[in-house]
């Protein structure tokens, strides 16, 4: 039998054991930080050599040079060529629907001219420029990712990025030839077989052979994320991800079996990852259960779902729908699902997800793979302030100001006046110098 939480919020230490629920410490001990902080400090001494050395370490390669560990473009390309005819339909497809969600992302350069009787005329915009350099770090080995590819790629080759570099580790040389299509599909113009905090080490510092790049985005193991949090400042990262997280709210009405497997799609990820189910039916809930119990031998990974379901999963029996929206405020999901009979009436009432699903027929795997929208969101609570990966994430904005001479004396006075009152006399002395002119 699955031991997955109860919780109903007419107890009176509901709030503790949410609390409780949701409470997640990062798993970076101290022998994680301490081998990472060394492999970051060795890589950016050593370069080429000190890749070569981790990777034989630990993938399990016998490389003796950095051009054994970089693949070709016509070795992309034999990848895409080689898949079956259905698999390529498929990785095209999807392809195709995440670039045109993300075209509509792109950001705009503007500016105007404000003619106010303390302008005279300034000229203020806003230049958008995008990123020069980005490195993709993408899972490789048991764990490989095409749909990872395409998500951080395709954004960045719609922003305008002039260079993607990917790395993906080949643990005994293993190759995922779904992985190097998706490379090929999206444009990327360099592939280096290195992975962990080396390749993270790579990306942020350079070496002889791997380019210094401006952002390192995709997600990793325990050593990536501690690697990618230690560099931040060096590079731009996009987020350290937590485990997966998937909150549905139903008012139960869907089918029980859709609605547990919705709860195994996450629980599949790893051990730490959260499934929530919040409805206010408690036979419904109970017919859930039964349908957990039920699949749960069917499914490959069950071990893993088992333990996830267990460690951090919950079935929350709620007064109404809107008391299960206000809990799904303040858990804020990652990924959230209304499987409801007028989903989008609900919409409104949400502040907080990193991705909403409207209507019982959205299943979340469905945005893992193919629907447009990007699939790297915020974990951990974060959706209360930050937002999924997009074109604006490889995109910088730059402020334009042109001040004419009439405008400088007007607005000279007003930023002479306020630098005086923060004590900055060469502030104030730059300003009046044109006043004065």
């Amino acid at each position: 039998m699955i031991n997955i939480k109860r919780l109903t919020t007419s107890d009176a230490d509901f709030g503790a054991r949410l609390d409780a629920l949701l409470a997640f410490e990062s798993a970076q001990d101290a022998s994680v930080e301490q081998t990472v902080a060394a492999i970051l400090a060795d890589v950016k001494t050593r370069g080429d050599a000190a890749l070569i050395e981790y990777t034989r370490r630990f993938d399990g390669l016998r490389a003796t040079s950095m051009a054994e560990l970089e693949l070709s473009q016509n070795e992309l390309q034999a990848a895409l060529a080689g898949l079956p005819a259905e698999q390529r339909q498929a990785l095209e497809a999807a392809a195709q629907r995440v670039r045109s969600y993300h075209e509509r992302q792109t950001l705009e350069s503007w500016q105007y001219v404000d003619d106010g009787a303390d302008a005279c005329g300034t000229l203020l915009g806003q230049k958008v420029t995008p990123l020069d350099r980005v490195g993709l770090y993408v899972p490789g080995g048991k764990a490989s990712y095409p749909s990872s590819v395409l998500m951080n790629a395709i954004p960045a080759r719609v922003a305008g990025v002039g260079e993607l570099i990917m790395v993906v580790p080949t643990p005994a040389g293993e190759h995922n030839p779904l992985v190097l299509a998706a490379a090929a599909l999206a444009g990327v113009d360099r592939v280096f077989t290195i992975g962990g905090a080396q390749a993270v080490a790579a990306l942020a510092y350079g070496t002889q052979t791997v380019p210094q790049v401006d952002k390192i985005v995709g997600p990793g193991n325990a050593y990536v994320a501690a690697a990618k949090r230690r560099v931040f400042g060096v590079v731009g990262i996009d987020m350290v991800a937590g485990p997966s997280e998937i909150l549905v709210i139903c008012d139960g009405h869907t089918e029980p079996d859709w609605v547990a497997m919705d709860l195994f799609s996450q629980a599949e990820h790893d051990e730490l990852a959260q499934s929530i189910l919040i409805c206010p039916d408690a036979a419904y809930i109970e017919r859930v259960a039964a349908s957990l119990e039920k699949l749960l031998p069917t499914m490959p990974r069950r071990q893993v779902i088992r333990a996830a379901l267990e460690n951090r999963g919950a079935l929350i029996e709620v007064r109404d729908l809107d008391e299960a929206c206000r809990i799904a405020n303040r858990i804020a999901p990652e990924h959230l699902e209304l499987s409801l009979v007028d989903a989008d009436a609900w919409v409104a009432k949400i502040r907080h997800a990193g991705a909403i699903f409207i209507g019982r027929y959205t299943s979340e795997s469905l945005g893992d793979y193919c629907a447009g929208p990007n699939h790297v969101l915020p974990t951990s609570g974060s959706a209360r302030f930050s937002s999924p990966l997009g074109v604006y994430d490889f995109q910088k904005r730059t402020s334009l100001i042109r001040v004419s001479p009439a405008g400088s004396r007007i607005l000279g006075r007003i930023a002479a006046t306020l630098a005086h009152g923060e004590g900055l006399p060469a502030h104030a002395r730059s300003a009046e110098y044109r006043v004065d002119g």
